[in-house]
């Protein structure tokens, strides 16, 4: 970690329920080099939105509700914000890095230089500058954005394996609202579960909710890591991608009996006959094929998010979607954080190189074109976008030209279903250290994404002895148009 000064305090109390343990597997105002007319203008309506926001955000209801599905993008391993959505030109050389911020379709914003083709849809994104949080472990950096809370014991570096005394993840709150079409799950995840190091990480899960609110994880037909090497998941995952026959499907009663020995779940009938169900809906259903087939698609279309597993499941979370599923994320590293497939973004060193080389061309591809078919399908107002990732990385640059865990300043982006494009919200201080600008925690952007659902903040999920929980105890970000 650095040494750089932390925000003031950022825990935020998480509940628990002491139950038996399983597992289940399944973008300067603000930091810109922008004209200072801009920047003073746009800091004066943000604070002025701001303002009015936190007199209404005490209702819980405050409008939004254009979103039919959420498609969470998440860059796993820590996607370096002076890279990607918050460069520093003025910094120090030891600071700046190696890059060049470049000029996007938005006068004054700049975003990374090796994001050409996301900073011609700035006009359709919200880059949110001033994130942080006090995890610099990954799995407990992905617990706080992916449930919202602080996991247990927030300053220790150990991650956390799935536990029933977990906070429940965003696509298990998510999935309590909104419901799916037959046959398919309330949220996925594409195209495997986040591991570090061996072990999976506490959530992406249910936690202390009913199991069944779990998101299911399914493998993402063709496409190929870098590195060309197949994972191994060592975990239970779902293949949609080959024609049903009979003996395909008499096979699922292995895969499912398979998944029920790796979670431990042989006495809980009820949870395991309900992911039976789904499997074999999901198996035999047309609708569900017919939505995991990318060959439905144009070449033109493939050939545009990339033929690579990111590309891939980014446009498979498409034609989820579509097909009606309220929640997907898409694990948007090309490998996963043992090194042992291709590439992510934990750049401890050689970060410039890996960045420009393998990680920002796997995501920038795929998110820009996601975010074009989108808005050429008519989806867009529909269908909320959000760009995640459990930390930043430190502005001092190692001695291995790498960047280091930093959960003290980061950057996310919203877009479509509401979100007002081509704005920088927030504002990060000339190191990017921390923030210096409207300051936000992980459980505003949850109230923000709950606000463009229709889910009112003060909305209540229940745990299995049926007590009620706030859904968030956050604010949502005046994005909205």
């Amino acid at each position: 970690m650095s040494d750089f000064p932390t925000p003031g305090p950022k825990t935020c109390p998480s509940r628990s329920v002491n139950r038996r343990k399983w597992l289940q597997t399944g973008l300067g105002a603000v930091g810109l080099t922008l004209p200072g007319y801009f920047a003073i203008n746009q800091l004066q309506a943000q604070a002025a939105i701001a303002d009015e926001f936190k007199s209404l955000s005490g209702s819980g209801v405050i409008g939004g509700g254009k979103a039919k599905s959420v498609i969470v993008l998440f860059c796993w391993g820590g996607i370096s914000h002076f890279e990607s959505w918050d460069p520093k030109p003025n910094a120090s050389s030891d600071i700046r890095g190696e890059f060049h911020p470049i000029s996007t379709n938005v006068p004054g914003i700049q975003i990374g230089q090796h994001l050409p083709r996301l900073a011609k849809q700035v006009d359709q994104l919200a880059i949110v500058r001033s994130v942080y949080h006090d995890c610099a472990a990954h799995g407990k950096g992905m617990y706080w954005n992916m449930t919202g809370h602080s996991p247990p014991q927030p300053g220790a570096a150990a991650n956390l394996p799935p536990s029933a005394e977990d906070w429940p993840s965003l696509g298990s709150m998510v999935s309590n609202f909104k419901n799916a079409p037959k046959g398919f799950p309330s949220a996925l995840r594409l195209p495997y579960p986040l591991v570090d190091n061996g072990t999976l990480q506490a959530g992406e899960y249910s936690g202390w909710m009913d199991n069944s609110l779990d998101p299911i994880v399914v493998k993402t037909p063709g496409g190929t890591p870098y590195g060309g090497v197949s994972r191994s998941l060592g975990a239970a995952e779902l293949d949609l991608s080959a024609k049903i026959d009979k003996k395909r499907f008499d096979g699922v009663k292995g895969l499912i009996n398979s998944f029920d020995r790796q979670v431990g779940l042989s006495t809980s009938y009820e949870q395991r006959d309900h992911f039976r169900m789904l499997a074999s809906d999901m198996l035999v259903s047309k609708e569900v094929r017919h939505a995991f087939d990318l060959d439905k698609e144009s070449k033109k279309t493939k050939a545009a998010y990339g033929d690579h597993i990111c590309g891939r499941s980014v446009l498979l979370a498409r034609r989820l979607s579509e097909a009606g599923v309220p929640l997907i994320t898409v694990c948007c590293a090309a490998g996963d954080l043992n090194g042992s497939v291709g590439d992510h973004f934990d750049t401890h060193a050689n970060n410039f190189n890996r960045l420009k080389n393998t990680m920002l061309p796997t995501f920038d591809r795929p998110a820009a074109a996601l975010l074009e078919d989108l808005k050429q399908r008519g989806k867009l107002d529909e269908t909320l976008v959000v760009f995640l990732t459990e930390f930043g990385r430190t502005p001092k640059i190692n001695g291995g030209a790498g960047r280091d865990h930093f959960p003290d300043c980061y950057s996310v982006c919203f877009a479509g279903a509401g979100i007002q494009g081509g704005q920088v919200y927030g504002k990060s201080d000339k190191i990017g250290s921390e923030p210096d600008l409207f300051g936000c925690k992980p459980n505003d952007l949850h109230a923000t994404i709950f606000k463009a659902l229709g889910i009112s903040t003060n909305a209540k999920i229940h745990d299995q002895l049926g007590r009620p929980f706030q859904i968030t105890d956050g604010k949502p970000l005046p994005l909205f148009g």
